[in-house]
């Protein structure tokens, strides 16, 4: 069976990270698709405010009200040694054929490891950010309609916003390998 990884964050599961999933099934119609759930570790942080259950609640919701079928969620911890990473991954998560990402150092990592390396396309990247949506839940502006209904439901009916706001500002710093 062909299968495409897709690795991220997903804090939270947005319309951004939605769209690359439908992407990895037109670029590979009947290929199934592994969702990488990175710093599965991390949780009630400001950057990382749910748990790797509570992302792959929300991705499985958003899927299954999509329609969308044979989508593998997988969590994945931080290891913090990038050039052990890609092997950290592969050794976590089914086989499989082709890494969609756009972010340039795991498409390094990776490509170093052997692995073919494809790139999607953004959508609305400005809007669908997992800190943009995280900044517009801490000062309560519209943050739902950038992500899946299901999603937003989730988030509601789990406090999200209110845990978002209760952790705290984010510090800036560089993205982690992984995140979408």
């Amino acid at each position: 069976m062909s299968r495409t990884l897709i690795i991220g964050r997903f804090q939270p599961f947005h319309r951004g990270h939605f769209a690359v999933v439908e992407a990895a099934r037109r670029q590979r119609p009947g290929a199934a698709v592994i969702l990488g759930v990175g710093s599965a570790q991390a949780s009630f942080t400001p950057t990382d405010p749910f748990t790797a259950g509570e992302r792959a609640e929300m991705i499985e919701l958003a899927l299954r009200e999509a329609g969308l079928s044979e989508v593998t969620v997988v969590p994945i911890p931080d290891i913090h040694r990038h050039a052990l990473w890609a092997a950290h991954v592969v050794a976590l998560v089914p086989q499989f054929d082709v890494l969609l990402t756009n972010n340039p150092l795991t498409r390094l990592l990776f490509e170093r490891a052997g692995v073919t390396v494809e790139s999607v396309p953004w959508v609305e990247r400005a809007q669908f950010q997992g800190a943009v949506i995280r900044a517009a839940m801490r000062t309560q502006a519209p943050w739902e309609p950038s992500v899946p209904s299901a999603v937003a439901k989730f988030l509601t009916t789990l406090g999200g916003p209110a845990r978002v706001r209760l952790l705290g500002p984010e510090s800036p710093g560089p993205p982690d390998v992984g995140e979408a």
